[in-house]
This record gives C-alpha cells, structure tokens and sequence, in this order.
C-alpha cells in the first residue's frame, strides 16, 4: 500500500490553551476523549485507504470522486484533531490513537500518556522523551 501524502502530525495545529491535567482530571476526560480518538482513528484509516486508491485509479471519474471523498474525509479528520485540542490534551498519533496531557510533577512539565484501548491513564513521561520514556504513574504518587 502506498504511503499516504497527508500528515495529521507536523500540521496539526497545537492546542489553544495549554491546559494543565491532574491525573483525575485527565482520567475525568476519556470517555469523551476516547470517542473522539477512535473517529480520529478510524477516519484516519479512511483517508490512507483513500489516499491509497486514488494513487492506484486511472485519471477520470473515479479518481475524481476518491478525490472529493478524500477531501472530505480530511476535513472530518481535521475538525475532529480540533475537537480533541479544544478539550485541552494534545493528539501525538492519529493511527493508534495516542495522546498526552500536560501535567506538572515536582514543579516541572510532564506528559500523563494515554493511548486509545487502555481503560485509564497508567503512564506519563517527561515533554522530551516521548511515548518511548512512558514510565507508570505509580511512580508519581510516591
């Protein structure tokens, strides 16, 4: 399958307001969240199958209409990225369904990680280190 041509990362625009979580109030969010990062998930998937028929359909009306499909399926992806920043987390992968929350921990910023299918937050790890550094939020209440 062809590599999609569209980026839901490097042109997601960053949340509005840098909104600061506690650990209950992040978990308070995920049933909205959740919702919304499965649509996101799930549209996401549609635009790359998108993307990949159009690459592979001959010029006419086909590729016309994947095109137009296409279109609006981004627009839905992107008001859906929207959404999600309106609630103050920030979306870091759109086909797994991964997102952070900017928390503080002994007076500095810090990410509490959560990544569509877990049932709560169990992890966080510092601005820098990414998904790789998740460590568990265990940790923090020490």
């Amino acid at each position: 399958m062809a590599k999609p041509q569209f980026s839901t990362t490097g042109g997601v625009a960053a949340p509005r307001k840098r909104r600061l979580f506690s650990l209950i109030e992040a978990n308070k969010t995920l049933p909205l969240v959740g919702r919304i990062v499965r649509d996101i998930v799930e549209t996401h998937a549609e635009c790359s199958h998108l993307q990949a028929s159009l690459e592979a359909a001959p010029r006419g009306k086909k590729a016309d209409d994947l095109e137009a499909s296409l279109e609006c399926k981004l627009q839905r992806l992107h008001d859906l990225v929207e959404e999600i920043n309106r609630v103050g987390c920030e979306l870091k992968d759109c086909s797994v369904g991964l997102i952070d929350f900017l928390s503080r921990h002994q007076g500095r910023d810090i990410y509490l990680c959560w990544k569509m299918g877990e049932p709560k937050i169990n992890y966080w790890h510092e601005l820098h280190s990414g998904f790789s550094g998740r460590q568990p939020v265990s940790v923090l209440q020490a």
